[in-house]
């Protein structure tokens, strides 16, 4: 019953690895994607474009208040967001 226990308590840890890890990816190309100066930075006009779910969290998310924001600052959101 051990045995069991730790088999799928690893490939549970392994699955939610493997999402997150796609996840990851995943929010990267469609960061890359909506920003179409190649900066580095997603205003929110780029993000109504190509990430609507980040323009309706954009001042939320843009904790700087620059005006734009990272990819940095959308994982920190989302990570938060998760929990």
């Amino acid at each position: 019953m051990k045995r069991l226990f730790v088999i799928l308590a690893a490939t549970f840890a392994v699955s939610s690895a493997f999402a997150q890890s796609s996840m990851q990816q995943m929010l990267e190309a469609r960061f890359t994607a909506a920003n179409a100066t190649h900066d580095g930075k997603l205003t929110k006009e780029q993000a109504e474009a190509g990430m609507p779910r980040v323009a309706a969290h954009f001042d939320e998310i843009d904790t700087t208040h620059q005006g734009y924001v990272t990819l940095e600052q959308i994982e920190q959101f989302a990570a938060q967001h998760r929990q």
